[in-house]
């Protein structure tokens, strides 16, 4: 699907729903640079990757040639990555851990400067997910934004595989709005528009874009 086809749908979703603006996250993992490279040729300007490692070796010469990149963490944070992500993204939508928010804070105290955050929940309390879990967010969002005073935005989640996703994406919902916030990063290349329907202000995605993920 081209790059116009998706915006158009997500247009048409958030009129249909009376939603705001909704940004699409071009998730880039796993994908050749040509494939990376059309869409930017096509005008998109905000990506996802998964992993820091592979993002350092591929979006500092995009962004030496082309102006505007927003770059987002959508996978794990490993602490020891941290610096390394903190180098290379505008946002973090992967904050799951007191630890890690612990990081964050002392590494943005001393840049003095920190990227925008997003909050994963673990809706489905999967235990192989990152992710905090729904019983423990408000008080995790609390830590985060005004114990740290981070530049806390959103909640991000990924629906377990096997359940209904909307039921998900209004959980994440209900919990961003009793806590003020307003981001909410939830959608994918199969669910997107159901996503926007309940308040999507960022959808991720990959396969619908990109075609299938090329590995190994």
């Amino acid at each position: 699907m081209s790059l116009s086809d998706i915006l158009a749908r997500i247009e048409t979703a958030r009129h249909t729903a009376g939603r705001g603006p909704v940004t699409l996250v071009a998730v880039s993992k796993v994908q050749p640079d040509a494939r990376v490279e059309a869409v930017l040729e096509q005008g998109q300007r905000v990506f996802g990757e998964n992993r820091v490692q592979e993002a350092a070796g591929k979006w500092p010469g995009f962004r030496e040639r082309f102006a505007g990149i927003e770059l987002h963490l959508i996978g794990p944070l490993q602490t020891n990555k941290l610096r390394q992500a903190l180098d290379l993204f505008d946002v973090i939508q992967s904050v799951d851990r007191p630890k890690l928010a612990r990081l964050l804070a002392e590494e943005a105290q001393a840049r003095g400067t920190c990227p925008d955050l997003f909050i994963q929940v673990n809706t489905g309390e999967e235990p192989q997910k990152a992710g905090v879990l729904p019983a423990e967010a408000d008080a995790f969002i609390a830590q985060v934004r005004d114990d740290y005073g981070l530049p806390l935005k959103g909640l991000m989640v990924i629906p377990p595989v096997d359940e209904e996703p909307s039921l998900h994406f209004a959980l994440l919902a209900k919990i961003a709005q009793r806590n003020g916030l307003e981001g909410l990063s939830m959608g994918m290349s199969s669910d997107f528009e159901s996503a926007i329907a309940l308040g999507a202000t960022h959808v991720r995605v990959g396969s619908a874009l990109f075609g299938d993920r090329v590995t190994g």
